[in-house]
């Protein structure tokens, strides 16, 4: 899966949004539930945490991903978070502060669905949201400047390593999508009645922004892939290829850690498994 790690400096323009693998939806089926199997063991290990954060345009099919990918997972052992337009609460800490009150326990999966790179994504395109944040050193637009972003992206970056040393496994994901596909599926929603609901006439007005969008994925991919924080680009023109590739992703990469296994049981316990069977059958 290394061809879709960000190791170098990407252009996304030139970064491939078509990609389609004969049957995704089968071989998709089998890896969840080896991830299913692999995330009880996790469970059972209780020293690694793992984030997966799935970032995308609007209709990148964030929402149905982690549905079908997770589908096998243990209820008790993974937890999805949408980070939507900040709370009142929300807005009187700091930035990062409602995603690490959510990050996973060790042994659990947490699902970021949209992520704390909304903050350096929408508002960099909406530098007036910043205003809201109330921060000391931001009384206007004009202190929004570079180095403003230098800032926030240097505290990204520490915040990733930082959980990264203490035991979590990052994965982020950008489910990349083209604009003409993005327009498909936008009409898609209009056009069935079960699906309209989804649709803002804001879609429409973020939309007119794609380029915007893409040059703040760029520039904050290009910053924040690292070693332990790494970037993916996940071509998602077709969903189920896309479901399919960060399965592939998250299953290669967790096999890797050989220290991930079940507990053993105690000897004296081991000594003793007839002797239980026997209690047991008895009663």
């Amino acid at each position: 899966m290394d061809e879709f790690r960000v190791t170098k400096a990407i252009t996304i323009k030139d970064t491939n949004t078509k990609l389609v693998i004969d049957d995704a939806k089968k071989h998709l089926k089998t890896l969840r539930k080896q991830l299913g199997d692999l995330q009880n063991t996790m469970y059972a290990h209780d020293k690694y945490a793992v984030l997966v954060c799935i970032q995308g345009m609007d209709t990148a099919g964030k929402d149905s991903l982690i549905r079908e990918v997770f589908k096998d997972f243990n209820v008790r052992g993974v937890s999805v978070h949408s980070f939507k337009v900040p709370t009142e609460l929300e807005l009187g800490h700091d930035y990062l502060w409602r995603h690490y009150l959510v990050l996973p326990e060790r042994g659990k999966f947490g699902i970021f669905n949209r992520t704390h790179y909304e903050n350096v994504l929408v508002t960099r395109v909406h530098p007036e949201y910043i205003l809201g944040e109330k921060i000391p050193s931001v009384n206007r637009l004009e202190d929004i400047n570079d180095g403003f972003w230098d800032k926030r992206f240097e505290q990204i970056n520490n915040f990733e390593k930082h959980i990264a040393e203490n035991g979590t496994i990052i994965f982020k994901f950008f489910l990349h999508l083209s604009e003409e596909e993005q327009k498909n599926r936008l009409l898609r929603r209009l056009n069935k009645p079960n699906k309209n609901w989804k649709f803002s006439p804001g879609d429409l007005k973020e939309r007119k922004l794609w380029d915007d969008y893409q040059a703040c994925y760029q520039d904050a991919i290009n910053r924040t892939s690292k070693p332990h924080a790494p970037w993916f680009i996940i071509p998602a023109d077709d969903k189920s290829t896309a479901r399919y590739l960060v399965a592939k992703v998250l299953y290669e990469t967790l096999i890797g850690y050989t220290d991930i296994k079940e507990p053993e049981l105690d000897q004296d316990i081991k000594e003793n498994l007839a002797l239980y069977k026997k209690q047991l059958e008895q009663n």
